[in-house]
C-alpha cells in the first residue's frame, strides 16, 4: 500500500515506519524537521509539513490508499490542548479534502472507561501533568464520531505505553482498557505499530475506536 505517516519521527511515528516499511509498504513521512528521520529505504520518501495547515496536509497526503497520524503536539506545550484538536482536525479535514477514504488516528488512553461512564482522564488518580493532552484526544474523538464521510478509525494504546520488543501477540479491545492478569494495561510502542498496520492492512474498525494491551 501507498501510506502517509504523519508525525513519522515521533516515538509512536517512528516505530509505526519501522513497522510499515518492514512490510514493504511505500510510506510518505510528513514531519516537520525532516532531518529527523534518518532511515534510508527505497520506499520511504520524506516530506516537510505543517500538521495545523489542512491545505497543506491535503497536498500531501493525495493519491495514498490510507493516512495514519500519529500526531503530538508536544506534552510540554503549554498550549497543547488547543494545538492538539487544531491539528488533528487539519489532519482529518486535509485528508478528506484529498479525497483519502482510509484514515487512522493515534489517540490516548485517557478516553478509555475506568467504569461504565466514567473515563481514566475524569478520575481522581489520573496524572495532572498528562491531563491536557488526554482531554483533547477525548474530544478529538467525539467530534471525529461526527464524520460519516471517512473510513476512519481511532487507537488508543494500553494506559502504559513504552519502549519494548516487537511480539506481535496482545489482545484487543474496545471501550475499555486491556488488563493482563496484574491488572496492569501495557503494551510496547513496537506492537502498537504492529496493531495499527494490521488494523490498515485487514480493516476491523471502520468509524471505531479500538483499543490493544497484553
Amino acid at each position: 500500500m501507498k501510506l502517509a505517516l504523519i508525525g513519522a519521527s515521533g516515538f509512536v511515528g517512528s516505530a509505526v515506519l519501522t513497522e510499515a516499511l518492514h512490510r514493504g509498504h511505500d510510506v510518505t513521512a510528513i514531519v516537520p524537521h525532516p532531518e529527523k528521520i534518518t532511515t534510508s529505504d527505497p520506499k520511504l520518501t520524506i516530506k516537510k509539513g505543517n500538521a495545523l495547515d489542512a491545505g497543506s496536509i491535503a497536498e500531501l497526503v493525495a493519491g495514498h490508499d490510507a493516512v495514519v497520524s500519529t500526531f503530538n503536539a508536544g506534552w510540554t506545550n503549554p498550549n497543547l490542548y488547543d494545538d492538539f484538536l487544531n491539528g488533528a482536525e487539519a489532519i482529518e479535514q486535509g485528508t478528506q479534502q484529498a479525497g483519502v477514504k482510509r484514515y487512522l488516528f493515534v489517540g490516548g488512553a485517557g478516553s478509555l472507561e475506568a467504569a461504565p461512564g466514567v473515563q481514566l482522564v475524569d478520575t481522581p488518580q489520573f496524572p495532572v501533568e498528562w491531563k491536557p493532552g488526554a482531554l483533547a484526544a477525548r474530544d478529538y474523538l467525539t467530534r471525529l464520531r461526527q464524520n460519516t464521510t471517512l473510513d476512519w478509525t481511532f487507537l488508543s494504546p494500553a494506559i502504559n505505553l513504552a519502549p519494548g520488543e516487537r511480539t506481535g501477540t496482545f489482545r484487543i479491545g474496545t471501550e475499555q482498557p486491556v488488563f493482563d492478569e496484574k491488572g496492569e494495561s501495557n503494551i510496547t510502542v513496537a506492537d502498537l505499530a504492529v496493531a495499527i498496520l494490521n488494523e490498515i492492512e485487514q480493516p476491523q474498525f471502520i468509524q471505531k475506536r479500538f483499543t490493544v494491551g497484553y
